[in-house]
């Protein structure tokens, strides 16, 4: 049983100043929806309903935009306008919301670490809300792909693309053995390698599946890249352990976390989705 997915929202995104100075950048707009809706939208049609967010200071607007606001429904109640609040009365209705603080930002480890008292002793969906994946027309979305992986092989998964030569190195990077499928059992992880040294062309991207025996590795895991905890350091020990899974998934992913990403996605979602009357 899997129904748990957890989003580390919790950074500052310096991409983006001065815009994120007081917003907090999941919040930004693909077209009219926050960043952070389309993720929390995807990990529930994954059938994972129950979300957990690990947060920092000034963050509150998150918590807020999953919750009621009385003043604007009782604005617009009866009014053409209560249409635009469909979507995210959906999501409300559909899923039960959690919330803790990081209190410092010692990297992707140490926020999922965080998150382990809103996960407990249960396997468990990461998404990282700045990278905007989309479904390809009739299936599935990332999440839901990954699921039905982990009920096949009951191990950690991630979820990697290819991506070119030029760019290899701001990823963390993977090299396994190749099943079906596109899928790998996975013997080497690289946080960000040096250009020309990456093991493969496999990049890992901002949705995981995790056991929850991570959280121990990751406690007995030293700070490694730019001196913080780095959760592909954690996930390599736990593929020496024992197994991790590599899935090369099918649809489209955005790095939203740049603004060429962001404005490329707002342009996608506006021509796709919200033309057609899907946003």
């Amino acid at each position: 049983m899997i129904n748990k997915c957890l989003f580390p929202v919790a950074g500052y995104g310096t991409r983006f100043l001065p815009a994120t100075k007081a917003l907090a950048k999941e919040m930004m707009p693909v077209v009219n929806k926050p960043l952070v809706q389309y993720g929390v939208e995807e990990a529930i049609e994954a059938d994972l309903k129950r979300i957990g967010f690990v947060t920092g200071r000034g963050k509150r607007a998150i918590a807020d935009h999953f919750d009621i606001s009385y003043e604007l429904e009782h604005q617009i109640s009866g009014s053409s306008k209560e249409s635009y609040l469909k979507s995210i009365r959906h999501v409300m209705a559909n899923a039960q919301f959690s919330f803790t603080r990081q209190a410092e930002m010692k990297g992707l480890g140490h926020a999922i670490l965080t998150g382990e008292t809103l996960i407990g002793n249960e396997a468990f969906g990461v998404v990282l809300a700045d990278d905007l994946c989309l479904p390809l027309p009739g299936e599935d979305n990332v999440m839901a792909q990954m699921v039905k992986i982990y009920k096949q092989f009951r191990c950690s998964i991630v979820a990697v693309m290819e991506v070119p030569d030029d760019e290899i190195h701001k990823y963390g990077v993977i090299a396994g053995e190749a099943m079906k499928d596109g899928l790998y059992r996975v013997d080497n992880m690289v946080e960000k390698p040096a250009k020309g040294t990456a093991p493969s062309n496999l990049a890992i991207i901002g949705r995981y599946i995790l056991t929850p025996d991570i959280f121990d590795i990751i406690r007995n895991t030293k700070p490694g890249k730019n001196d913080e905890i780095q959760l592909t350091d954690a996930l390599l020990q736990q593929a020496k352990d024992g197994c991790v899974m590599a899935y090369k998934f099918r649809g489209t992913r955005f790095d939203c976390g740049s603004v060429d990403g962001f404005v490329e996605a707002t342009n996608y979602v506006y021509k796709n989705f919200y033309k057609e009357g899907e946003a």
